[in-house]
């Protein structure tokens, strides 16, 4: 186990260290981030002010080297000491973007959680009844439910169920609180958006769960331990239930890295100040150092859930053996 988490983990770093590189070199010498950052009006002297507090008057792998050794030993600017990791200032908020960052996380991870609770629970549940009432009128139901809401887009749906719920009255705005000022208030701000983002993604896990039980009913060792006579509720919950996690938990790693780097169209749906919100304001306002930001803690965070996923693998099946 711990040689396979060795080599998946040496192998994260190496894709993020490529891709910042990649990004870095294509933000920062597509155009001239000074000019970017102080707008049309902006004077000679003014822009040659900004090339020299942000040490863009530097050749462009000496910024590159800079940014590197900023996120393991801080840097120096103009307006001020940035502490390590430090990934720089933001053109538009003077504000220092790890800073940022972690501001905008606890919006995020609440969002992504409580999400996740919701979907994943309900997803599960109607896929394996599904399953268990295969061809039945239940079966049915389920299965085409789905089908209909996997369709469905959040920023047709978010301004649908506020309508009614939120202009009727019935139940709060979207806001986020939080969560050590009451549990109650965290969960009641956060409500709205948990249903309508489960409603999209338990479509997607009531399929998969479905399918991928059907299959395992269908795999040797099940057929075998029918045939010693265990029951059909057993089998179906000690050794087909654990055969089909595999292909949910894949996805499930998949979409909470995602949602924790940010849920970009939830967020701006229901005005959440999270990850996902930042990435589109930053991009609409040129801030190149917090698209880069968010761009390094977002793909960071998915190849984490990645390496957690691939080594969940062998507690849930123990016919997998990692190398």
């Amino acid at each position: 186990m711990l040689p396979f988490l060795f080599r998946r983990t040496l192998g994260a770093l190496v894709i993020l260290f490529l891709l910042t590189t990649f990004t870095f070199f294509v933000f920062f010498a597509a155009g001239d981030p000074a000019q970017m950052s102080c707008g049309k009006n902006c004077t000679a002297d003014n822009i040659a002010l900004i090339h020299q507090n942000l040490g863009l008057d530097k050749p462009l792998t000496t910024q590159y080297w800079d940014f590197l050794a900023g996120i393991f030993t801080g840097r120096d600017f103009s307006v001020g000491h940035c502490p390590a990791p430090c990934f720089g200032y933001s053109f538009a908020t003077k504000q220092q973007v790890w800073a940022t960052l972690l501001d905008r996380l606890p919006t995020t991870a609440s969002l992504a959680i409580g999400g996740a609770v919701v979907f994943l629970t309900v997803g599960l549940a109607t896929g394996l009844l599904a399953a268990w009432k295969r061809g039945t009128f239940v079966d049915k139901t389920f299965t085409s439910v789905s089908m209909v809401l996997s369709s469905a887009q959040i920023y047709i749906l978010g301004p649908i169920v506020m309508g009614i719920f939120v202009y009727s009255g019935l139940l709060e705005s979207p806001r986020y609180v939080d969560f050590t000022s009451g549990p109650a208030a965290w969960a009641a701000g956060l409500l709205i958006p948990w249903l309508v983002m489960a409603t999209i993604f338990t479509a997607q896990y009531t399929r998969m769960s479905r399918s991928t039980m059907v299959e395992q009913l269908q795999e040797e060792h099940v057929r075998t331990a029918k045939a010693k006579g265990m029951t059909g509720r057993y089998v179906f919950l000690r050794y087909a239930w654990r055969g089909s996690l595999i292909p949910i938990v894949t996805i499930l790693g998949m979409d909470l890295g995602s949602l924790f780097g940010g849920a970009m169209i939830t967020e701006y749906t229901f005005q959440l100040a999270g990850l996902g919100r930042l990435a589109i304001t930053s991009v609409t306002t040129l801030d190149l150092p917090m698209i880069l930001g968010v761009l390094i803690f977002s793909s960071a965070l998915i190849l984490l859930f990645n390496i957690i996923v691939d080594a969940t693998y062998a507690f849930i099946d123990p016919r997998v053996r990692l190398s």
